[in-house]
């Protein structure tokens, strides 16, 4: 299977720093592209064949003030590379677990290393940060998820929310106190029900997804999916005409063309392959297993409106 990617990270309109961090793992060679704005990708990692290890893609919006959501984020996405490598030519993720389950475990370690953090360090004192995690590895593509960053899938003339935010609006909108619509512009819409390092035990959900021929997965914080509804994401990656470059660089100029009032950042992946099933004409499948334990809302964590001071 042959991946194309590409990501791309903005301050927006009006932040003075960016607080939003992403990643890529090629786990196969180890390659990395990690960062935010500003971050150069490296060349074997815009095209390349997937390897038996898999991919992992990340994205992670931190909160929590212009120093300790930087942190935050930085600090989820090096911890998670860390523990899927491995260090002093130790293997961590054993190859007879599934690499979802790989990244799970690293989510949980990242959210702890977090914790503490902000335990010990004054200066990081109620940091935080989402994290929404994709997992390739064959035809199957894992998402984990902890906050309100997204993730979707372009296939064909579809584009699909392959995510759930943990935020108190869609636990409104799940009872049927507001509309999706209303959830747009809720006075709570920033409130979210976990985030990495809040607590010192967190509850990551998963959804699986079979890729199959051109399909596009798209993670992003909520710098733009607070901007742009799907079917806007959707025009402007289809308008692109297959250059994710364009593509990344369209979709973070229209959200600051809509205020740009939070960082905005987008890994796009396209995937490819005569290993891969032609796209049916059914609606995209997401399985979605049931969460381990219901979430509260007494369970929240308010994300940065604006810088929090230090």
């Amino acid at each position: 299977m042959i991946v194309e990617l590409y990501a791309k990270s903005d301050v927006g309109r009006v932040r003075r720093g960016n607080e939003d961090n992403f990643l890529v793992l090629d786990l196969s060679t180890e390659q990395t592209w990690t960062g935010n704005e500003g971050a150069i990708p490296p060349e074997k990692l815009t095209r390349f064949d997937l390897g038996n290890k898999g991919l992992v893609l990340v994205v992670s919006d931190g909160m929590g003030g212009a120093l300790a959501g930087d942190v935050a984020s930085r600090m989820a996405v090096d911890s998670v590379r860390e523990m899927l490598i491995g260090s002093g030519g130790e293997e961590a993720c054993d190859p007879n677990i599934d690499l979802v389950e790989c990244l799970k475990n690293a989510t949980v370690y990242a959210n702890l290393a977090i914790h503490l953090r902000s335990q010990e360090d004054s200066r990081c004192a109620g940091m935080g940060a989402t994290f929404t995690g994709a997992a390739v590895k064959g035809d199957s593509l894992d998402l984990v998820q902890v906050g309100d960053s997204r993730g979707y899938v372009i296939r064909k003339d579809q584009i699909r929310l392959a995510t759930k935010d943990q935020s108190l609006v869609q636990q409104l909108v799940d009872v049927g106190q507001i509309s999706e619509s209303e959830a747009e512009t809720h006075m709570f819409r920033n409130v979210i029900l976990q985030a990495l390092g809040a607590q010192s035990e967190i509850t990551p959900v998963t959804g699986r997804i079979r890729l199959r021929q051109g399909d596009l997965v798209l993670l992003c914080s909520d710098g733009l999916s607070g901007k742009l509804r799907a079917e806007d994401i959707q025009n402007i990656v289809v308008g692109s005409n297959g250059d994710l470059v364009k593509a990344c660089d369209a979709l973070i100029d229209e959200a600051n063309n809509r205020g740009g009032e939070d960082n905005i950042t987008v890994v796009l992946a396209r995937f490819h392959g005569d290993d891969l099933e032609a796209p049916a004409t059914e609606r995209i499948t997401i399985e979605l297993p049931p969460l381990e334990e219901d979430k509260t809302l007494d369970d929240t964590y308010e994300a940065d409106t604006e810088p929090k001071q230090m």
